[in-house]
């Protein structure tokens, strides 16, 4: 668990700035809404990083969190026409891909690999054959923690320790309360902290 804590991002916020991005976003978005091609592209690439690596967060395979985010993206553009711009795009859009996870997630029956570690820095896609074997079995552990948990609290986990989050954020994507979700984090956390320390337990014994 200390592991999983020491990993976690520890971001600040600038107001100004974070308005100066969402009237960005808000040009882009009646562009687009006016068949601008181009102002998709850029969307596109704002956020094209995030939701591969939520997905692949969620999913725990590469091919998979690209097809994935594919699909999100996709999704905006048929629907974006639609989109009112007075609400936060990244939390639509966040929603699009966490629903997208998880179906497929309960589509396979069981959760797959997610590695927490490789995720909070993103990592380039292709594995670093240096690493060392330690940090091998660590990650490996951690990600089978991971796998065991349901993939309501999976979510919750990975978009507030991994993608930072506010618990106010992460209830929007997912259509709960604030208290829900403090709940399901609460949870969440707990689960893992238990399953992580019976495995080393297990180890030990």
């Amino acid at each position: 668990m200390n592991a999983l804590k020491s990993k976690m991002l520890a971001q600040t916020s600038d107001p100004a700035l974070d308005q100066a991005r969402r009237e960005e976003e808000k040009a882009l978005i009646t562009a687009i809404q006016a068949g601008d091609m181009s102002a998709f592209e850029d969307l596109v690439h704002r956020y094209e990083k995030k939701v591969y690596w939520i997905a692949f967060n969620l999913v725990g395979d590469e091919e998979d969190a690209r097809d994935l985010a594919q699909e999100s993206f996709l999704r905006v553009y048929k629907a974006i026409g639609r989109f009112r711009t007075e609400f936060n795009f990244y939390t639509w859009l966040y929603r699009i891909v966490v629903n997208l996870a998880i179906d497929h997630l309960r589509r396979r029956g069981k959760l797959t690999k997610s590695s927490l570690e490789d995720s909070v820095e993103e990592p380039p896609m292709e594995l670093d054959p240096s690493r060392n074997l330690e940090e091998d079995d660590l990650k490996a552990r951690i990600q089978n923690t991971l796998d065991s948990l349901p993939a309501k609290y999976k979510a919750v986990l990975v978009l507030r320790d991994l993608q930072d989050l506010s618990c106010e954020e992460i209830s929007k994507i997912i259509h709960c309360t604030n208290a829900t979700t403090r709940w399901r984090l609460h949870v969440a956390r707990e689960m893992f902290k238990a399953k992580w320390e019976a495995k080393a337990r297990a180890q030990a014994s």
